[in-house]
């Protein structure tokens, strides 16, 4: 199985399916017109002569939806009815890019669906509708398409039968300002657009990455070292009151030994919830000594190598040793494996990983084992992550990050 979630933008490296999306998007060549009635041709015609049907429901639903929730709006449901129209309004766009799509030749993008977040109200969905430039964009194509609506039509409907011979060229000058108005209303916002919704939506990521975090440090905290400092006061107490009772000194002896023993395991637990929060070999030494530590610790041997020369920003770097921390404990709980590796290295303004190992196989973004997190955490910072976990093994896993120049002036870490 191969997984590919493509974060990264269409100039970074492995950015090969971008590629052909960006070629798809090309519109289809049209030769010049000429007298002949060819295939571009009466495809010309039949959109000019489809625009009077289609133009009239266009019209009738942006007035008859306009007039509603205005005169609404002083009620409860006027907004949330704006709100659907303006979602109905972004199916009659879709509608009308792929009608140019099959008789224009004109290849547009799909916007971005609307960024609905986790666990979002009602409120925030109708926000988010009535803020959305797609549907505003498609109200004004279709309430200004009456009138272009009505002259095509006549227009081409007359030359059929009175101007056949020169209707070939005239097909050709109003397509294409069908083709413009297409391409002005009805495609996305480009780069803005896109970007916008992505923020938004990696917004919450880290939101949602960051409570979730919290939540596990103070469950480790609870659960561990906390528990242990309590049966350590516990015992200190009782071997206190035996001293006040003046019992035996072995009896208190071993009390004491106990509660060092609790000491030693509560310092251990911290220890390692720190290491889990920031591990200071990272900080002080850089992502090949901290990556080739938790290595040792996996239950598989692991080959570690890393060719950087310099070391990226602190955020880059943490991510990047938390990503490979959680790959490797999959590889020790789930995979099966004998051997792994770990690669890392700079390609240009990237930080590449590459994390490889000889299990059985079969990972996927859902099988529970901390992928999907993963992809989330790599797509709040416009990385990449790409898997491959065929049935059988090998399992693959390449992520992607861009490489941001470390502040010195800023940053304790060395090196």
């Amino acid at each position: 199985m191969t997984v590919r979630i493509p974060y990264a933008d269409p100039a970074a490296p492995g950015g090969e399916l971008d590629a052909l999306d960006a070629r798809d998007a090309l519109d289809e060549p049209l030769p010049p017109a000429r007298f002949a009635y060819d295939r571009h041709t009466w495809k010309e015609i039949a959109h000019l002569l489809t625009n009077l049907p289609v133009s009239v429901f266009g019209f009738v639903y942006v007035v008859t939806m306009l007039f509603m929730s205005a005169g609404l709006t002083v009620t409860v449901v006027g907004f949330p009815l704006l709100a659907l129209g303006l979602m109905g309004a972004r199916l009659i766009g879709k509608f009308e890019r792929g009608r140019a799509r099959r008789l224009l030749g004109v290849r547009i993008d799909e916007p971005s669906p609307l960024p609905w977040r986790k666990g979002g109200g009602l409120l925030q969905r109708v926000w988010m509708a009535l803020k959305d430039p797609v549907g505003w964009r498609t109200v004004l194509y279709d309430g200004m398409r009456l009138p272009w609506g009505i002259v095509t039509f006549t227009i081409t409907l007359t030359s059929l039968f009175v101007l056949w011979p020169v209707l070939p060229f005239i097909a050709r000058g109003l397509a294409n300002a069908d083709r413009a108005m297409v391409r002005g209303l009805l495609s996305p916002s480009d780069e803005l657009e896109r970007r916008i919704a992505e923020l938004e939506s990696d917004r919450g990521v880290v939101v949602d990455t960051a409570a979730a975090d919290l939540r596990r440090i103070e469950r480790d905290l609870h659960d561990g070292a906390q528990a242990r400092l309590v049966n350590l006061a516990m015992g200190l107490g009782l071997a206190k009151e035996k001293l006040l009772e003046g019992q035996a000194d072995e009896q208190v002896a071993a009390m004491v030994d106990e509660a060092h023993g609790e000491v030693k395991l509560a310092l251990q637990e911290l220890r390692d919830l720190a290491r889990g929060i920031h591990p200071a070999v990272l900080t002080d030494r850089g992502l090949d000594a901290a990556l080739s530590s938790v290595a040792s610790r996996c239950t598989v041997p692991v080959k570690v190598t890393a060719d950087l020369g310099a070391r990226p920003a602190a955020a880059i770097e943490g991510i990047a040793y938390f990503t490979v921390s959680e790959l490797l404990q999959n590889i020790s709980k789930h995979s099966g494996a004998r051997t792994a590796s770990v690669d890392v290295w700079r390609s240009e303004d990237r930080l590449l990983i590459q994390v490889w190992d000889d299990g059985r196989g079969g990972a996927n973004l859902d099988g529970g084992t901390g992928m999907r997190g993963l992809a989330d955490r790599l797509g709040a910072v416009d990385g990449l992550f790409v898997l491959d976990s065929p049935p059988g093994g090998p399992t693959t896993v390449t992520a992607e990050l861009p490489w941001r120049e470390r502040d010195r002036t800023t940053d304790p870490g060395r090196g």
